[in-house]
């Protein structure tokens, strides 16, 4: 069995097909995180004693520093989308990012992958694409040869993009359309796990950052009308101007700040929704990971179907993949 690997967010949905890949590639895996009395089920994704738990919070320097000792690499995946109690963007973005970074340099850590995403950029509009791009300046600082992964939208059983959609058009008689002509390169949560997994022993791929993005490019309109054909629904767009989307967003903040439940949009959410989410091309990507890339239609018909009327028992819609 090869060295322990300590991951960080490893109960997410990204998360746990990172600890899935890594076990499966031999390591042992140390899975850190806030509560551990909820990540029971980590330990059957390898074989027994395989997979421990631990409990950690990035925002907190010495619990980083005990989930390391011994780790020969270091995975990092805490992130949030939308802001609510101590979970802030800058603290977890930036300051979790270097505090992570830093505790692996100092017990010695062979390499660390850190994931950010599309967009990161220090200079975005969006608060959750400028602390992502801060986050990145901050692990390089303390750890230059780390691997940073910016994915585009993950997709996946159980992801909260497409079922999000999926249930929308299941509910509503009509679906929202915000950003319409923005492009998205939605990329198989398989493949990012493959690529992390592959990372953490690979020589190659110390001090590169990947971008990864599936085979196709797709607007929101098209995103959108793809899952309307899979679920065999019939729902008009409804275009909705940026004004009134960022309403809708400062409405979805104040409930983000008092309940723990997931808005339905965000303020900086329509933000990041103005700018594209594709792979840029001058960055090694899937391909130069050695991951062939997952297309979308061969893989939510097997957990969209849920939302056709009929479910499991609907014959597939016509036009569908």
């Amino acid at each position: 069995m090869q060295g322990l690997v300590t991951v960080f967010g490893g109960t997410g949905f990204v998360g746990g097909q990172v600890v899935r890949a890594l076990a499966k590639a031999g390591h042992r895996v140390r899975v850190a995180v806030r509560q551990p009395n909820l990540a029971y089920r980590m330990r059957m994704l390898g074989d027994v004693g395989q997979i421990e738990v631990v409990q950690a919070n990035v925002r907190n320097p010495a619990s980083v520093a005990r989930a390391l000792a011994g780790a020969e690499a270091c995975v990092n995946l805490v992130g949030v989308l939308w802001e609510s109690g101590r979970q802030k963007f800058q603290s977890i973005h930036m300051m979790g990012a270097r505090n992570v970074a830093k505790a692996a340099a100092d017990a010695g850590v062979k390499h660390l992958v850190h994931v950010s995403a599309i967009g990161a950029d220090v200079d975005a509009v969006a608060k959750y694409a400028r602390t992502k791009g801060e986050g990145e300046v901050a692990v390089r600082e303390a750890f230059p040869g780390a691997t940073i992964v910016r994915p585009s939208i993950v997709f996946g059983p159980e992801d909260d993009f497409f079922n999000r959609f999926a249930q929308m058009a299941a509910l509503a008689p009509v679906l929202p359309l915000v950003g319409g002509d923005t492009r998205f390169q939605p990329v198989f949560v398989g493949d990012v796990a493959a690529v992390i997994a592959k990372a953490v022993s690979d020589p190659a791929a110390v001090g590169v950052t990947y971008e990864l993005g599936g085979p196709t490019v797709y607007t929101m309109r098209e995103i959108l009308e793809l899952i309307l054909t899979e679920t065999g629904r019939k729902r008009p767009l409804a275009p909705v101007p940026w004004p009134v989307a960022s309403l809708i967003g400062s409405l979805g903040d104040i409930q983000a700040s008092i309940l723990p439940l997931a808005p339905p949009l965000t303020t900086d959410q329509v933000e990041m929704l103005k700018s594209d989410n594709v792979a840029e091309a001058g960055l090694p990507g899937l391909a130069e990971a050695g991951v062939t890339p997952t297309a979308v239609e061969a893989v939510i018909p097997s957990y969209l179907y849920r939302y056709r009327k009929g479910g499991q028992y609907a014959p597939t819609p016509a036009g569908a993949f």
